[in-house]
């Protein structure tokens, strides 16, 4: 009988009671690295008047939304759920919607609406120039 050699990696997160475990097999070909795009810092995402007031925008190739709650006041959060890393697919009636369970988030905080989200989306940092809104 042979034993295929395996790696078994554990990253406890800070500051919570999660533990995470995986496994996979061990090989050098066998990359971990996450291959989707991720906006870099001062990528140009849009212009402030493609935002609508009280609604807001998903860039889902760089897993942002971008929000305006008020006039002139915009936030940026990630586009993935907190339940179980959907993204996010709708913003309405003043939520960020995920498709998978139902979660809806505020645009003015990302705080969780309706559940069964357990956290808040995180905050993202942007940079309003102009007419122009940017990954900070």
């Amino acid at each position: 009988m042979t034993h295929r050699s395996t790696r078994r990696t554990v990253i406890l997160a800070t500051g919570a009671s999660a533990l995470l475990v995986g496994c996979s097999e061990y090989s050098d070909s066998n990359s971990s690295s996450d291959s989707s795009p991720k906006a870099s810092s001062g990528e140009e995402l849009a212009a402030t008047s493609a935002i609508p007031v009280g609604g807001g925008k998903i860039f889902k190739d760089q897993k942002v939304v971008v929000t305006q709650p008020a006039k002139g006041d915009f936030k940026a959060f990630s586009a993935i759920c907190t339940h179980q890393g959907c993204t996010v697919n709708k913003v309405a009636d003043g939520t960020i919607d995920c498709p998978c369970h139902g979660s809806k988030f505020s645009v003015e905080d990302g705080a969780v609406k309706a559940g069964p989200a357990p956290r808040p989306l995180p905050a993202e940092k942007i940079t309003v120039e102009g007419n122009s809104i940017r990954l900070a």
